[in-house]
């Protein structure tokens, strides 16, 4: 998904949003907030996550007291909650081409400010967690362990050892607190400009937010939107350019350097890890599609969904006493089919005689291609398909791919004659 524009001129500025741009906080908040609201007998379902994007702690918590008919203030509710959330930044994951983007621009002498409508200290917290440098994931589900949970401590371990902090990398920083008027107010957007000597017509905004998006075009900016919201794009009319995730944005839109590591129409990504049951789908795969599909249960990798932004990746697909496959796979609500819930479908690139629903398929996710679309015809999402295919195949004989076909996630499934 990409809507843009026509461009009017080059910048020479770039102004990043924090929560939803950079950082994965959704999960972080979805988790506290399940076990925080118990302690008043209620039990988060997500309803005022509309509500909550974009808006200052202190307007978040309005309408989570709102919502929740909670027997306290929003003041409280900041003050019970804020030390919860503190204690958990460590925890906020830099969100899919953040660290690239970041890298990118510092790289090139792209100077960026850092706006967003949290505090100051609270921004300066969560970014000081945060570096260059990002680790394989693996993700499991709570009955498939041995190995994996050695693997996964190191890598862990590994991760928080190497994060000195983004901090140097922003030449301004503006919190909430340091302006009058939060989003949709121009104001926090024009001091950055401000502080970093620019126009504001120089400036490009990456944002998650509606508040924020209204704001940088208040103060005559152009922006990009990235919804951190799903089916949310169309929302966003008053954006530039409305891109699925970081790994779209193209630099070259606005007269900045292009990223050069898109490879035979492919990004690579740190590896991610995920497995379990083969489980039946939609029924529609091979019947109305005709590409079959091993699709697994969405409710066990909550993490894996909220982490990966919905598109097309590839990689390696492994099934005990079959052997490692090819594998394309799409993530997210299939536009065309407009599944009600956020879904991973892998798609072994082989001619297989039998259907294996129940046995165990492990997926090392190497490469990223497009971002999910929607079609005008079944014969176009079909064929486009078939091309996510075909680009699968020939990426993964390129070096940079196909050694992580030997992964020990995948082998130790398998006796040693089994590979494809």
């Amino acid at each position: 998904m990409s809507v843009l524009t026509s461009l009017t001129k080059s910048v020479s500025a770039v102004i990043l949003d924090l929560d939803g741009v950079l950082l994965n906080t959704d999960g972080i908040v979805r988790n506290i907030l399940k076990v925080f609201l118990v302690k008043y007998g209620k039990q988060w379902d997500g309803r005022e996550a509309r509500r909550i994007v974009g808006k200052t702690p202190l307007e978040a918590a309005a309408a989570i007291v709102e919502d929740y008919e909670l027997p306290c203030t929003q003041e409280e509710l900041v003050h019970q909650i804020t030390p919860i959330f503190s204690d958990h930044y460590c925890e906020i994951k830099a969100l899919p081409g953040a660290n690239r983007l970041i890298k990118h621009f510092k790289h090139h002498g792209v100077r960026m400010v850092l706006a967003s409508n949290s505090p100051k200290a609270s921004i300066e917290l969560k970014i000081s967690y945060h570096q260059g440098k990002s680790t394989t994931k693996t993700f499991i589900p709570s009955l498939q362990l041995g190995y994996l949970v050695i693997q996964l401590m190191y890598h862990r371990t590994l991760a928080y050892l190497c994060f000195i902090g983004w901090k140097d990398s922003f030449s301004v920083i503006v919190g909430g607190d340091e302006v009058r008027s939060a989003k949709p107010s121009p104001e926090i957007f024009l001091e950055g400009a401000k502080q970093l000597n620019v126009e504001p017509s120089s400036c490009l905004v990456i944002e998650d937010s509606i508040p924020g998006v209204t704001a940088a075009k208040a103060a005559d900016m152009q922006v990009v939107a990235v919804p951190s919201l799903p089916k949310q794009s169309h929302l966003f009319t008053l954006a530039d350019e409305v891109i699925n995730s970081l790994l779209d944005l193209r630099p070259e839109n606005w007269g900045l350097p292009p990223f050069k590591d898109w490879i035979e129409g492919t990004l690579p990504l740190e590896p991610s890890r995920i497995g379990g049951p083969v489980i039946k789908g939609y029924g529609r795969g091979s019947k109305v599609l005709g590409i079959p599909t091993a699709n697994l249960l969405a409710d066990s990798y909550s993490d894996f969904l909220s982490e990966h932004p919905s598109g097309v990746y590839f990689g390696w697909a492994g099934l005990p006493r079959r052997g490692i496959y090819k594998m394309v796979m799409s993530i997210g609500w299939n536009p065309y089919f407009d599944n009600p819930e956020k879904t991973i479908e892998p798609w072994l690139l082989h001619d297989f005689n039998e259907d294996f629903y129940g046995e165990e398929l492990r997926l090392v996710v190497v490469g990223y291609i497009r971002p999910e679309a929607n079609f005008p015809s079944l014969e176009s999402l079909i064929e486009k398909i078939h091309e996510d295919g075909r680009i699968t195949e020939r990426a993964l004989e390129l070096p940079l791919y196909s050694k992580h076909r030997d992964d020990p996630y995948l082998t130790s499934l398998l006796g040693n004659d089994q590979n494809h």
